[in-house]
């Protein structure tokens, strides 16, 4: 109504306020925690983009709303949202619900701060060194450099900018049209970065004598060699590339080796599995995501590098003067912000610092390894059931497998196998999420028909949600 007043806002009104929070605190740990984490919840309450619009009445007003409603807003918000941390959700590489890094979050949303400054975030400076520095040290470096980036993605591009900018220091003022053509080198199961030259790969691996072959392709066709990518962790068929054979290319060649260990890089906390990163510690640089395997929540992101010459300040620096005075009263070498491009950064150390201090290197060892177990315990059950097959052996925890419903067992050699095997995933994937069951990625790879990719992550999963998913899927493909 046009002499409607305005609700009044709570600024001002700390009782207020504080109902509100405990409010929304309360519908966050029953919606989101007790029910997002209970299998016997949906994992989702699928609905179409237009019903979901009219649910949520998305539309911004001018006039405010009253406190009943923003409560019925907030609990309306989760209802309708995917819960990650519900032991059933297979689909990403990050799943489950860590109370203390869950903590972590609401302490840094509440304090609000940025990670630029000593200034402003004493406390997160010192701890991001910290929780780095330990990060390090199981890479296998006693020194190096560092920073929390928003992502593996921003990660890996980071690691291209530092590798481009050793070879090229005066790139920043020359501009990159006066360099020669660059080429780096990764495999085709790269996720996140994206190369001008491939290696061919085995089993999802890289081939060192391939990469050394394509070395010298690229600098027959002019191009300046400068950077590999070796990925520990693929993302669809978790595979972990032998760093060693490809750091022995890059010592040759004088090339710098990045890991993208985004995923498998928390398998270093497993004295049992940390084999499979055998010669990371040779490697210039290496991205790590705590917010995948060890669940810290999204996003922790960590670039690691070896090198101690200062060079992500050196190479992303902008000494911008309202922020980064050097006639500061402390040192100012505490002031980090200009180690990135973004300058302004989230807070994302203390969910993994708090969960570490909760669970210490061994519980956090266990849960590694767990994971690994009960890994190999779906994938001898896939070898149990009929309708299942393995895409191959996994090293890791991504376990790669179809599910070949009744009317096509038997029936390989018919010339539309392929064909009519592809179209099963997809739609097992609809009824899954429409029912709110479970969820499962699949996606095809290469000649491979569309396969499902199960992701054993979550810490809270047992057995019995692993023998649910085999049976989830044939309950819904039986009649294909």
């Amino acid at each position: 109504m046009a002499d409607s007043k305005p609700l009044r806002t709570l600024d001002g009104d700390p009782v207020a306020v504080e109902a509100l929070l405990r409010d929304v605190f309360g519908i966050v740990v029953d919606e989101a925690i007790r029910k997002g984490t209970n299998a016997s919840e949906k994992v989702c309450e699928w609905k179409e983009p237009e019903e979901l619009k009219q649910l949520l009445d998305l539309e911004l007003q001018s006039q405010g709303e009253s406190r009943e409603r923003i409560l019925e807003r907030c609990r309306a918000v989760i209802h309708y949202s995917v819960k990650t941390g519900h032991p059933r959700f297979f689909n990403q590489l990050f799943s489950g619900l860590d109370p203390h890094a869950l903590a972590g979050r609401i302490i840094t949303e509440s304090l609000n701060t940025s990670q630029y400054t000593y200034e402003i975030a004493p406390v997160f400076v010192l701890m991001e060194e910290e929780v780095l520095k330990k990060l390090r040290a199981l890479v296998g470096w006693n020194t190096g450099d560092g920073v929390f980036c928003p992502g593996g993605s921003i990660s890996n591009m980071y690691a291209i900018n530092l590798a481009r900018f050793q070879r090229y220091p005066d790139c920043k003022q020359r501009g990159l049209r006066a360099l020669p053509p660059l080429a780096l080198f990764t495999s085709k199961e790269v996720g996140k970065i994206f190369s001008t030259h491939s290696s061919f790969f085995s089993r999802g691996k890289m081939i060192p004598e391939d990469l050394e072959r394509q070395i010298s392709l690229a600098e027959a066709e002019g191009s300046v060699p400068f950077l590999v990518s070796a990925t520990s962790g693929t993302t669809v068929l978790g595979a972990f590339d032998p760093l060693d054979a490809i750091a022995d290319v890059c010592q040759r060649h004088g090339l710098w080796l990045h890991v993208d260990a985004a995923w498998g890089g928390s398998v270093l906390l497993s004295r049992t599995h940390r084999h499979l990163l055998d010669g990371i510690q040779r490697a210039d640089s290496v991205a790590w995501n705590p917010h995948k395997l060890l669940a810290a929540g999204l996003q922790c992101s960590a670039l690691l590098l070896r090198d101690t010459s200062n060079l992500l300040k050196r190479c992303h620096g902008s000494q911008a003067s309202y922020l980064f005075q050097q006639d500061k009263f402390y040192n100012v070498a505490l002031d980090t912000g200009d180690k990135v491009v973004q300058c302004g950064r989230r807070v994302d150390c203390l969910k993994l610092w708090l969960m570490w201090k909760a669970q210490g290197g061994q519980g956090l060892e266990w849960r590694i390894d767990q994971a690994f177990a009960l890994t190999r315990y779906l994938v001898e059950e896939i070898k149990k059931r009929e309708g299942f097959e393995l895409v191959m052996e996994p090293e890791f925890v991504n376990v790669c497998f179809w599910f070949v419903p009744p009317s096509l067992r038997g029936k390989k050699e018919s010339p539309d196998y392929s064909q009519r095997l592809s179209q099963v995933a997809p739609v097992l994937k609809e009824r899954m999420v429409k029912k709110g069951t479970m969820m499962i990625g699949y996606q095809p790879h290469g000649t491979r028909a569309n396969f499902f990719r199960m992701v054993v992550a979550n810490p809270i999963l047992v057995q019995a949600d692993i023998d649910f998913l085999l049976g989830e899927l044939e309950r819904l493909g039986q009649d294909l």
